[in-house]
């Protein structure tokens, strides 16, 4: 599915090819919650980095690398996940992360076209979630302390929903 995209000003346009449109994966993390989650949580779908196109505004782009924490020696470092944004209005567009180089992650909220709503969705990184967060898990829905069994494309082969 070929998707447009945009930030709030319109000062960055974007488009690329997603095989995984919809928008079923909820993640609460305290990243994700905080630049790109007004409800508690950040949601972003599947794309091919390879057909990612920007078709305006490329000087607008800022990226944000959030810091982690090494587990073993408790050193903080930034991580390799690139998060793209628009300078002039702080609108997330994408994430990009070296370790899967051909895969985008759009947020869900830069997204202009139409997106398919998901059958189910699926609650990642609860454990991290704000307190004042109450998720509304439907019936059917998946919710995980951590990350999900399957990746974003497993879920969609396995509700038969790949474009």
């Amino acid at each position: 599915m070929r998707l447009q995209g945009s930030c709030h000003c319109g000062a960055v346009r974007f488009e690329l090819d997603c095989p995984h449109p919809y928008p079923f994966n909820l993640c609460y993390c305290s990243i994700c919650a905080k630049t790109n989650g007004s409800g508690g949580f950040g949601i972003n779908i599947g794309g091919r980095y390879d057909t990612l196109k920007i078709l305006s505004g490329e000087s607008n782009i800022s990226v944000y690398r959030a810091m982690m924490t090494d587990a073993k020696s408790g050193e903080q470092a930034p991580g390799p996940a690139e998060r793209h944004f628009c300078k002039t209005c702080s609108s997330g567009l994408w994430l990009w992360d070296p370790r899967w180089p051909e895969l985008v992650h759009p947020f869900a909220a830069a997204i202009d076209s139409d997106l398919p709503t998901p059958p189910r969705r699926t609650h990642m990184m609860m454990g991290s979630k704000a307190a004042w967060v109450s998720p509304f898990i439907r019936r059917g829905d998946m919710a995980f302390d951590e990350y999900p069994h399957e990746s974003l494309a497993e879920w969609h082969r396995r509700h038969g929903l790949e474009r």
